[in-house]
């Protein structure tokens, strides 16, 4: 047996270390309780069913982030717990504990109940960031079948994030996880808006996708010091992801949330609109350290579920536009020209340099200056 297994083993007779009994871990009863509300799942792809898009990270399992990747981490349709698939993770070394992770938008000072089915040995499920961190609930072998594992935590006053995990031990072969459950109150629906309510005289720029990247419309946005809120897809944020840190540059510039794979979120289901919402917000925060609180949806379709899963995502706004300036275009989709909070469409193609130029005027006629959104959506 290796020293961590034997360190591990003792731990678990003497009930030190900080770990829960197998199988639970409850928080302090005296903390504060959840508001009455309904109760849902708010884990992302819990059952490991829906496929990766080939727009997302390579070799990724949809809504989650595996240490390993691809080499460790899949979803197998071997022996599920329920449903046509389930996660298998393979160590690939003595030192991987084969830990995959996602990010959960919660409420603060609320009781959540965590839970998942796993099959194999030392097989670990916990949340950290709570505020209030517990420890997570294990086991010690399931001797080849499903063992559901659950523990409870209660988040802090100022949580509005955690990060669920489940993972190995080291040299203890492969495991697998299905079913997975974030149950408690899920957060309001996003706000959705085509524009900013404000008396200030300002317009905000927003320029979406990113697969285009000129050196003409960086300088443009350089030389007239123009405030961007950029929407860029993961794949082309991640190809080039120097330029959407320079073109963001200008004070009250940011980077926000497009989807993933750019599909028209009213043909998908609820799981599979919160899958390309928060796909895409943990990509973009791996690559920027910042993560997104703002959602453009594709072709600006949308409906109920989309503003259920934006703010799943962590997302407080979804955002359209009244007026588009892409490929040569000046169309204001309401009377007269630009007005005080108009939000303006524009994409990152090879006509960025003069559509931004054309904006600019439009707003300058208008006696309006672009601005920050993101500090007029707090």
């Amino acid at each position: 047996m290796s020293s961590r297994l034997s360190a591990l083993a003792a731990c678990a007779a003497l009930t030190v270390c900080g770990l829960a009994s197998p199988a639970s871990a409850d928080t302090d009863p005296t903390s504060p309780t959840a508001p009455a509300a309904p109760t849902v799942n708010l884990a992302t792809n819990p059952g490991f069913e829906i496929p990766a898009s080939s727009l997302a990270d390579w070799g990724s399992v949809p809504g989650w982030s595996c240490a390993g990747g691809p080499a460790e981490a899949a979803a197998t349709t071997a022996a599920p717990h329920s449903g046509g698939s389930a996660l298998t993770v393979t160590p690939a070394g003595d030192n991987s504990t084969g830990e995959c992770a996602q990010t959960v938008s919660v409420q603060p000072n609320t009781t959540y109940t965590a839970s998942a089915w796993v099959r194999g040995k030392f097989v670990y499920l916990g949340a950290t960031g709570t505020g209030r961190d517990v420890a997570p609930a294990w086991t010690e072998n399931t001797n080849g079948g499903w063992q559901q594992l659950t523990t409870r935590f209660t988040t802090g006053p100022t949580a509005r994030t955690v990060r669920l995990y489940v993972h190995g031990w080291y040299q203890q072969g492969p495991f697998s996880v299905d079913d997975v459950r974030v149950d408690g109150p899920a957060p309001a629906p996003a706000t959705a808006t085509p524009s900013v309510p404000t008396k200030d005289k300002v317009v905000f720029f927003t320029v979406d996708d990113g697969w285009q990247r000129t050196p003409e419309a960086e300088q443009f946005i350089a030389d007239h010091k123009l405030p961007i809120t950029a929407f860029p897809l993961p794949m082309p944020a991640a190809a080039d992801p120097g330029f959407f840190q320079r073109v963001t540059a200008v004070p009250g510039s940011s980077i926000q949330d497009h989807s993933v794979s750019h599909p028209d979120l009213t043909t998908l289901s609820p799981a599979e609109q919160q899958v390309e919402i928060c796909d895409a917000r943990d990509s973009l925060t791996r690559t920027f350290g910042t993560a997104p609180t703002v959602f453009r949806p594709p072709y600006f379709t949308w409906n109920a579920d989309t503003l259920q899963a934006a703010a799943n995502c962590g997302m407080r706004t979804v955002l359209t536009a009244d007026a588009d300036f892409s490929w040569g275009a000046s169309n204001v989709w309401h009377e007269g020209p630009l007005q005080p909070g108009d939000i303006v469409l524009m994409h990152w193609t090879d006509t960025l340099a003069t559509d931004l130029q054309r904006a600019l005027a439009a707003a300058d006629a208008a006696g309006l200056k672009p601005a920050g959104l993101a500090s007029y959506l707090r």
